[in-house]
C-alpha cells in the first residue's frame, strides 16, 4: 500500500486491484487530480480504507484472490469507520445480474473493464462531489445538534438562576425559616416521583414536569417579600387583621411571577408551576383554604403537592412564635387533615412513606429545628 501525493489538498481515492497492469492505468488517470493510494488485496484495502485520513472514494476490484470485491464491500459497510465511503467497482464483470449485485452490495456505481478514461473521470467527480454534499450535510447536522444542546444548556442555567435569585431574595425577608425552602423542596419531588404511576395523577407527572416542580418549589413563598416585618417577624400569634395581610403573599407571589414574564415579553413555560404553586399552596380539599376557596380538582396538583411539603415541614420546624412539634405529632396532624386538608391520595402515599421524609427533614435539619 502506498500514497502518491501528487495533489496534496485533493480528494483521496483508494484503488483496490490486485493486477499491476490495471493500478498503473487508473493510477495514470487520477494522479494528476486527486490524492491516490493503493491496495493489491482486499485485506490491506480494509487497512488502506481505515487509515486516516479516510479515502473519499474507493475504487474495488470484485475479482480478487483473498477477498472478494463483494467481501470487502461487505465488511467496509459494516464497519462504522469506513461506512460512508462510497464505492465504485471497477471490474471486467459485465453482466446485468453482477451490475445489480454490486449495488446491492451497496455501491454507489459500477464500470465495466476494459475502462474508458473519460466514462471513469467522469463518474469518479459526480460521486466526489456527491460525498462532499454529504459531507458537508452531515457536519452541518452534528453542528446544529451541538448548538441545539447549547442553547438548552444556557436556557436551563437561565431558568437556575432566576429561581436561586428570587428564592434568595425571599430568604433574606424570613431567615428564620433556614432550610425550609430545601426541604420542602426535596418533599415535592419525592412526593412527584412517588405518584408518576397513580392513575389520578400520571397524565400530569412525568420526568420534565418533576424537574420543573424541583425547580418551582423553592418559589412558593416569594410572596412573603412583600409582608411587613412586624407582620411577618411577629413572635406571637397573628391578629385576624394581620393575618388577612399575611394571607396576601399568595397573590403577591404569583403577581411577582408574573411581572417578571411581562418584562420579558412573553409567557415563560418553566415559572407556569411557580405561579400555581406560589397562589394555591394555601388552598384545601375541603375549599376553606385561600386566596380563592378551591377545592378537591379544581386546585392545581403542584399546589397540592406543595400543600402537604409546606405544613409538614411548618409543622416540625422551629418558628419565630413556636417550637417544632415531633415527627410523629407532625404525621398525627397530617392524617387528620386526609381529605380536609389535603388531596387523600397524596395524604396516603406521604403518610406510607413518611420515613423518608423524615430522612430529608433530618439531613437538611438547622440545629435542633427538626423535632
Amino acid at each position: 500500500m502506498n500514497e502518491i501525493l501528487s495533489n496534496p489538498h485533493g480528494p483521496i481515492i483508494l484503488i483496490v486491484d490486485d493486477t499491476p497492469e490495471n493500478i498503473t492505468l487508473i493510477n495514470g488517470l487520477l494522479k494528476d487530480r486527486y490524492r491516490t493510494r493503493v491496495a493489491i488485496n482486499g485485506e490491506r484495502a480494509l487497512k488502506a480504507a481505515a487509515q486516516e485520513p479516510r479515502p473519499d472514494l474507493i475504487l474495488l476490484d470484485i475479482m480478487m484472490p483473498d477477498l472478494s470485491g463483494h467481501e470487502v464491500a461487505g465488511q467496509l459497510k459494516r464497519d462504522p469507520r469506513t461506512a460512508d465511503i462510497p464505492i465504485i467497482f471497477l471490474t471486467a464483470m459485465a453482466t446485468m445480474e453482477d451490475e445489480i449485485l454490486g449495488l446491492q452490495m451497496g455501491a454507489v456505481d459500477y464500470i465495466t473493464k476494459p475502462i474508458n478514461p473519460p466514462i471513469m473521470l467522469a463518474r469518479v467527480e459526480t460521486q466526489l462531489n456527491i460525498k462532499a454534499a454529504a459531507d458537508f450535510l452531515r457536519d452541518q447536522k452534528a453542528y446544529l445538534e451541538q448548538e441545539v444542546q447549547r442553547r438548552t444548556a444556557e436556557v436551563m442555567a437561565i431558568q437556575d438562576v432566576t429561581i436561586q435569585a428570587m428564592t434568595s431574595l425571599a430568604e433574606t425577608r424570613d431567615n428564620e425559616t433556614g432550610n425550609h425552602i430545601r426541604r420542602t423542596q426535596h418533599y415535592v419531588r419525592l412526593l412527584a416521583e412517588m405518584l408518576r404511576e397513580h392513575p389520578r395523577f400520571r397524565n400530569f407527572i412525568d420526568d420534565e414536569s418533576i424537574r420543573l416542580l424541583f425547580k418551582s418549589a423553592p418559589l412558593h413563598d416569594i410572596g412573603k417579600v412583600g409582608i411587613p416585618d412586624h407582620i411577618l417577624l411577629k413572635p406571637g400569634r397573628l391578629t385576624p387583621e394581620e393575618f388577612e395581610t399575611m394571607k396576601t403573599h399568595t397573590v403577591l407571589g404569583r403577581d411577582a411571577i408574573r411581572h417578571a414574564e411581562e418584562q420579558l415579553g412573553t409567557s415563560v413555560g418553566f415559572l407556569r408551576l411557580a405561579k400555581e404553586i406560589a397562589y394555591g399552596h394555601h388552598e384545601k380539599w375541603d375549599g376553606t383554604g385561600y386566596p380563592e376557596g378551591l377545592s378537591a380538582d379544581d386546585i392545581p396538583i403542584s399546589a397540592r403537592l406543595m400543600a402537604v411539603a409546606d405544613v409538614y415541614d411548618a409543622l416540625i420546624s422551629r418558628r419565630v412564635y413556636k417550637q417544632g412539634m415531633s415527627h410523629d405529632q407532625a404525621l398525627e396532624i397530617i392524617r387528620q387533615g386526609r381529605a380536609k386538608h389535603f388531596d387523600p391520595d397524596i395524604c396516603d402515599v406521604f403518610l406510607a412513606n413518611h420515613e423518608q421524609f423524615q430522612a430529608i427533614a433530618e439531613r437538611f435539619a438547622d440545629s435542633d429545628e427538626v423535632g
